[in-house]
């Protein structure tokens, strides 16, 4: 394994981690808060999407990289 495969897949794993982190506030409805602020839950939503979208598209990348 190249150090480019590598790269991408560890890039992957840690999309992936932060698709887990969006989850998991969205199932437990934990709170935010930035400042005095509170960063409402549909924020999650879309960032797990985005995250989940870019740990395929690197996990796919990895797998199409020329050896």
């Amino acid at each position: 394994m190249n150090a480019q495969i590598r790269g991408l897949r560890v890039a992957s794993a840690i999309f992936a981690l932060f698709t887990v982190g969006h989850l998991l506030r969205l199932i437990k409805q934990a709170q935010v808060l930035v400042g005095h602020y509170s960063i409402p839950l549909w924020v999650s939503v879309v960032a797990a999407g985005i995250a989940a979208m870019l740990s395929l598209w690197l996990w796919k990348l990895s797998s199409t990289s020329p050896k």
